[in-house]
């Protein structure tokens, strides 16, 4: 999909602006040399540069150098790795076409002149280098009388939910900008979200969520779910989770209406919750800078983090699921790796609210600014990109990029605004996945190839890879003193069970049988006996190495002289 919000339109060199928005290069013009150098096998101009493209995204997908296999002797090994290696690259070459063919649009980025830099290049300057289509997502919608307001999008960016605190709701076609359906509900809203598609959305209401449709019929009344204070929705699941004043967790089953999981969190109220996109792991922010991580089949959390000395504000995951941001009190933001689950990076500010985009920016906003962080170099260092001031006085509530679109949406104390970030949005979309043009037959289809691929809840977890593999064996446990003894006791009568062969005259006596008989029982009994002396001796040494250390008191153990090891 080519937007125009990508689009190049360089200015003069002498521009006082300085400003230069990239467009979205079709990958289709390519070219390269073959390997070997004969003039005869020189392809064609266009055909070259074809190549070399084409060349660059096989680079990407190799993911660095081969194996080098001139250094290894074991023939075997090397055939072996040569045939892997093969596979690699015919694996890298298919998915370098796949991308030029399927994924043809790049996504944009802004880039300054001269001593410029991005987070000074003001909104103005941006709008009058797009074109008209791009230029109209850039909007202020003044309502004092209903603000603050919370956002949310569904999965192809077409449609947005607005929430007003003092009962004001409205979906909104971003499409076409026209105004689908408002009402209002005359009693506190704190959050709204989107269902599985545009036809539902939930918000949470003074006393209890309510469910509508589109056009704004209340169906169901969640009384189950108590005061709630955050929703989320996951969409593979089609579960809807809350949280409520009393810290309680609860996941309902938006097809059945049966309530999945019922658990109490134990850490106190809290206002931020937000939901992994990689395995659907819920994550809440709690009061004392903890970060609990839940699962509805489970009664305690999967992961309890301490990210901050004071209050958790704000909570957001990167679309991989692998990063996550927070925001503390004490003034700061930082950046984990959920697989190693250590910070990454800590940078100075406060945030009431963050998001990821799709391209991986985080918007961080706080009073009446909003600060839009990048990491562009892929070394995981985030660094300021650009920056909105919205009018003095008003309050950022919330910051939700609206996917497959450069923009911004923001939700403060007087409405709802929208700004151009270029490069957050993905630029080519998966019809398969979200659809931002597709017809009421195709939502149809959609809606019920989802219910019938539902994920169960327990597919739920931290690594969702576990899923469909075979369970590793346990070690198996040691054997108690009885089982032992039932052991030895059954080869014992086993070893007194066994014939022995007749020999020649003179070797059969009574009293050469009767030692052959005890020479197999002491023959079964031996690896017994080894096994248990082995245990003897090792509850022996331990018991020697208890006893020194007690032998000194606590405070001066540290100074106890170590004995060599030979």
């Amino acid at each position: 999909m080519v937007r125009e919000g990508n689009l190049e339109n360089p200015k003069d060199d002498d521009d006082e602006e300085g400003l230069n928005l990239r467009n979205i290069k079709l990958s289709g013009q390519m070219g390269a040399k073959q390997e070997n150098g004969d003039p005869e096998n020189i392809l064609p101009p266009l055909e070259q540069e074809l190549s070399h493209e084409l060349d660059t995204k096989v680079k990407k997908y190799l993911r660095g150098e081969g194996a080098n296999l001139e250094v290894l002797k074991d023939k075997k090994l090397k055939g072996q790795l040569s045939v892997r290696e093969d596979l690699y690259g015919i694996s890298a070459k298919a998915a370098a076409k796949a991308e030029k063919w399927l994924m043809p649009s790049e996504g944009g980025y802004l880039e300054a002149e001269g001593i410029e830099k991005t987070w000074r290049i003001k909104q103005d300057a941006i709008s009058r280098e797009v074109g008209i289509s791009s230029a109209k997502n850039q909007y202020d919608i003044v309502l004092p009388d209903f603000g603050p307001y919370t956002l949310d999008f569904t999965p192809s960016g077409r449609y947005m939910a607005a929430a007003g605190r003092k009962g004001h709701l409205a979906v909104v076609d971003m499409k076409n900008m026209s105004l689908i359906k408002e009402l209002q509900v005359r009693e506190t809203v704190r959050d709204v979200v989107f269902l599985h598609n545009e036809l539902f959305f939930a918000a949470a209401q003074k006393k209890y969520p309510y469910i509508y449709n589109r056009d704004g019929v209340e169906i169901h009344c969640l009384k189950e779910h108590g005061v709630v204070t955050r929703l989320q929705f996951l969409k593979n699941h089609f579960l809807l989770v809350s949280i409520n004043k009393n810290g309680q967790l609860r996941y309902q089953d938006v097809t059945m209406g049966e309530m999945i999981g019922n658990l109490r969190t134990g850490l106190g109220r809290t206002d931020v919750m937000q939901t992994n996109p990689f395995n659907g792991v819920v994550a809440l922010g709690h009061s004392r800078g903890i970060v609990s991580m839940w699962k509805p089949t489970s009664a305690v959390p999967l992961v309890k983090m301490l990210c901050h000395p004071g209050p958790i504000t704000a909570m957001a995951f990167h679309p991989n699921g692998h990063l996550m941001a927070t925001s503390g009190k004490e003034k700061k933001i930082k950046i984990w790796d959920l697989r190693k689950f250590e910070v990454l990076q800590t940078l100075p500010g406060h945030a009431k609210t963050l998001d990821f985009s799709q391209k991986g920016l985080l918007a961080a906003g706080t009073g009446s600014f909003v600060h839009v962080l990048g990491d562009f170099s892929g070394s995981r260092n985030y660094s300021r990109y650009m920056g909105h001031s919205i009018v003095k006085g008003y309050q950022i509530g919330k910051v939700a990029f609206r996917p497959y679109e450069d923009v911004l949406g923001i939700g403060h104390s007087m409405g709802w605004s929208s700004i151009l970030i270029p490069g957050a949005g993905e630029p080519n979309f998966d019809t398969w996945l979200a659809n931002p043009f597709e017809t009421t037959k195709q939502r149809r289809e959609k809606e019920i190839h989802s219910l019938l691929d539902k994920l169960p809840p327990e597919t739920i977890m931290l690594d969702p890879s576990k899923i469909g593999t075979l369970k590793s064996a346990k070690k198996k446990d040691k054997p108690t003193k009885k089982e032992m003894e039932a052991e030895m006791e059954a080869a014992v009568l086993a070893a007194k069970g066994t014939a022995i062969k007749k020999k020649t005259k003179g070797k059969n006596k009574p009293s050469k049988i009767a030692v052959k008989k005890k020479e197999k029982v002491e023959r079964a009994k031996r690896p017994f006996l080894d096994q248990q002396m082995k245990e003897e001796e090792n509850v022996a040494k331990k018991k020697q190495k208890i006893g020194e250390e007690i032998s000194l008191p606590t405070a001066l153990q540290r100074f106890a002289r170590k004995k060599a090891t030979a």
